[in-house]
């Protein structure tokens, strides 16, 4: 499959009208936007969030006034999702790019960062004739799901008409917040005030997996994180994400991961 097709552009001008063809939209909205209109219904204060829109979405983006760039948008032909690199992504299994819904998620500051890198580096590699380009295009792709997927699982849907909806949506909240504190499902149960069983039911239906995976899942990116990012030792990291002892800590990482924590860094 040619690449050739895929293409950033920075948001600048005062509005963005979505490019004609049939091609995926992600819309990563810094700052200074005054608003995103999606099939007409307009949103605001949507700064610090990517939107996944379906080809067949109408959109535009207005900007306020402003001479720097305030995001990206990317758009992808749908045939880049059956790349093998990414054809096993969540994104994939959740139906990302839904021409019902219109998965949105809100980065947290330092994701923030780490997405911008990314979409700056797939900017200057799509205008360049480096050798290995599609294979660096592809990784850092890959990279920009999974940064976004482990965020918030990609399921924050704008959508009123589902209240299982809401509640995986509160959970991932309460999850980015308090993960370093709670550990079980029945903890988040309790604050959200349904059962255990409710919520893995609601998570099961929106997500496809348990809500016990959901935390897993954060520990683990918040883990990985910190091995790769910091120079705390393994013993601090420990700690401050909440594992009771380094020993558990590195049976818990091991175990989900296949790999020790001192050999990831």
């Amino acid at each position: 499959m040619s690449l050739n097709t895929i293409s950033i552009a920075p948001i600048i001008n005062k509005t963005t009208l979505k490019k004609k063809g049939d091609y995926y939209s992600v819309c990563w909205i810094k700052d200074d936007i005054a608003s995103i209109e999606i099939d007409k219904k307009v949103y605001k204060n949507i700064s610090n969030s990517i939107f996944f829109l379906n080809a067949r979405i109408d959109w535009k983006i207005k900007k306020k006034i402003t001479t720097s760039s305030s995001g990206y948008v990317l758009y992808l032909p749908k045939e880049v999702l059956n790349n093998p690199l990414l054809s096993q992504l969540h994104i994939n299994e959740v139906v990302l790019f839904s021409k019902n819904e219109i998965p949105k998620i809100n980065l947290a500051p330092g994701i923030e960062k780490r997405i911008q890198s990314i979409l700056e580096m797939l900017d200057e590699l799509i205008g360049s004739h480096l050798k290995h380009k599609d294979d660096a295009i592809i990784s850092l792709l890959n990279t920009f799901f999974v940064y976004c997927d482990g965020q918030c699982n990609i399921k924050s849907i704008i959508s009123e008409n589902s209240s299982k909806k809401n509640i995986v949506y509160k959970f991932k909240k309460l999850a980015d917040k308090r993960i370093v504190e709670l550990h079980e499902v029945n903890e988040y149960a309790q604050l959200l005030n349904i059962s255990s069983s409710y919520l893995n039911e609601c998570v099961k239906e929106i997500l496809g997996v348990n809500a016990m995976q959901i935390i897993t899942e954060q520990r683990i990116m918040r883990s990985r994180h910190e091995l790769k990012f910091t120079n705390k030792t393994i013993k601090e990291i420990c700690f401050d994400l909440g594992f009771s002892s380094p020993d558990y800590f590195s049976y818990f990482f091991k175990k989900h991961t296949g790999t020790a924590p001192s050999s990831l860094r």
